[in-house]
Order: structure tokens, then C-alpha cells, then sequence
């Protein structure tokens, strides 16, 4: 276990937090100043760490 990894479960779900309250990875991004693909990255490295699926993902 990294000494890092509860900064970076806690950074991951303020993302996810993020993500949640704007009602997509998209408008997400826009707020926090990242890429898209970077939100998802960090709510998949949360579900990892979870074991559970928190979003479900669609294209659209």
C-alpha cells in the first residue's frame, strides 16, 4: 500500500463527487479544468479500489 494511495482515493472521489453533482464525466471536466478521459481514469481507479461499479457509463 502506497502512502499516497488515501490522497489519491480522496482526490478520486471528490471527482466523483464532482461528477455526480454535474451529471456527466463531460461538464465534470469542464469544471475541474481536466480532460475527460482523465475524469474517467479517476472513477475507474475508485471502482477498482472499491470493487464496485459507482456510474453507469453510456456513449451518450
Amino acid at each position: 500500500m502506497s502512502i499516497n494511495q488515501p490522497l489519491d482515493s480522496l482526490a478520486d472521489m471528490a471527482v466523483f463527487a464532482r461528477v455526480v453533482e454535474a451529471g456527466s464525466f463531460s461538464a465534470a471536466a469542464r469544471q475541474l479544468g481536466i480532460t475527460p478521459s482523465a475524469v474517467s481514469r479517476q472513477v475507474a481507479r475508485l471502482e477498482g479500489a472499491l470493487r464496485v461499479r459507482l456510474l453507469e457509463r453510456t456513449t451518450r
